[in-house]
């Protein structure tokens, strides 16, 4: 498509090295001078989309102001052909050679807004949240670690592992996470106490976001998955070690990770992804026929977290991965969840999982960087991590490098506030 081109150029001026050129434009949610609309990025912009419908420069792409709204569900009901079209309009009018809004000086001044005189809010109004299992080498770390003659359980090749989060914790970038408490049970304790995790923890993973699916009862195939999803994201899915260990039997994952989740602000549309795409690592033992997927079912997204103490000047990066790796890819992620029948709604948020690889420097939490704390991270404070104390700040960060720019989700930040007395 058009919009992909990487000739094209826009009036605005965009850094060579900016996440959010004219062949990104990914959509979010913005607070300005008491007005929250629906926005796209360019550059270091934000374009206005409710103003912009309002002056009637966007009127041919949807039948009503979706984007006056504080969220884009209102935008995500209305499905594919309108989130291409929506996208298709705002490259047409940032265009460097067509003057429609760059040659209205007032409403160009009333679109047209400096991101760092926002506030990022919560993209959509989180409907579901579900979290997969679905990196091969982050689940083999894993397992080896508690399991050392059996890493990989019995089904996790058969199919993508997950489980149902909770919605009302996922949060956007930049809000502060507390420190958990929860019942913890030390390896030489009879009985379990209750207090604050000592053992608190990232996974760098990537996030992907619905609009509507089929009605209940009904499923959707592999073929068809791409659809129904609009979009994708950065996420940390927050994770309390100690209290996961002694919870998570037999029912798996529940207070060690519901405390909180963080998202990155923008969604990068699949249609600005789609020269990315990448083939998926093989298969093995086939899978079933309704999780077979022909074609690149992944993307080529490098991804990196970085961690801040009080005592740094400036973060220094943990792990560098790329999301190409994962053995599960999105179609198959979402055709598993559907495949008994449940509905997919505008605003579901799916995590794909931890993404690591298989370096010692390309793994995603820092349970398997330091080794269960065997392996200590050294700062250049001089301090020693092992899992996050309080004050320490995390970001993540995420793009696609293309030919001559590239397609980047921003930054994905949360910073360890002391557990609450």
């Amino acid at each position: 498509m058009e919009e992909n081109n990487p000739n094209l150029k826009s009036w605005i001026t965009v850094a060579a090295d900016s996440d959010f050129p004219i062949q990104n434009l990914p959509f979010g949610v913005f607070s300005y001078e008491g007005n929250t609309s629906v926005g796209v990025a360019i550059g270091d912009k934000i374009v206005h989309l409710g103003h912009l419908y309002d002056a009637g420069l966007m009127s041919d792409t949807v039948e009503k102001n979706v984007f006056a709204k504080s969220s884009l569900n209102p935008f995500l009901m209305l499905g594919k052909k309108a989130w291409r079209s929506a996208r298709k309009r705002v490259s047409e009018l940032l265009r460097e050679d067509n003057a429609e809004l760059k040659g209205n000086n007032d409403l160009r001044q009333k679109c047209i807004i400096d991101q760092n005189q926002v506030t990022m809010k919560m993209p959509v109004e989180v409907a579901s949240f579900v979290d997969f299992y679905s990196s091969i080498e982050h689940a083999t770390n894993i397992g080896s670690m508690f399991r050392p003659n059996n890493p990989l359980m019995p089904n996790w090749k058969h199919l993508p592992v997950g489980y149902n989060g909770r919605s009302s914790s996922v949060v956007v970038s930049g809000t502060s996470v507390v420190r958990p408490k929860g019942q913890i049970k030390a390896d030489d304790a009879e009985v379990p106490s209750f207090g604050a995790s000592k053992l608190l923890d990232i996974e760098l993973e990537m996030g992907f976001i619905t609009g509507p699916g089929k009605p209940l009862s009904q499923t959707i195939p592999t073929a068809e998955a791409l659809d129904y999803v609009f979009g994708m994201v950065l996420l940390n899915d927050w994770s309390a070690r100690d209290i996961q260990k002694w919870e998570y039997v037999p029912l798996g994952p529940f207070l060690g990770k519901s405390f909180a989740t963080s998202i990155s602000p923008w969604i990068v549309t699949m249609d600005a992804l789609e020269p990315f795409r990448a083939s998926s690592p093989k298969q093995d033992p086939p899978v079933l026929p309704h999780l077979q997927f022909e074609g690149d079912g992944n993307y080529n997204i490098h991804l990196e977290a970085h961690i801040k103490t009080e005592k740094m000047d400036a973060p220094m990066c943990m792990t560098k991965t790329n999301f190409q790796n994962m053995y599960w890819n999105i179609p198959q992620q979402l055709a598993h969840v559907s495949s008994n029948g449940t509905n997919i709604e505008a605003g579901d948020v799916y995590g794909s999982g931890t993404v690591s690889g298989t370096t010692p420097d390309s793994l995603g939490s820092m349970l398997e960087l330091c080794w269960r704390g065997t392996r200590p991270l050294k700062l250049p404070s001089g301090e020693e991590r092992k899992f996050l104390l309080d004050g320490d700040e995390v970001t993540l960060k995420g793009w696609c490098q293309g030919d001559g720019y590239r397609v980047g989700f921003g930054k994905c930040h949360g910073k360890i506030l002391p557990a609450i007395d």
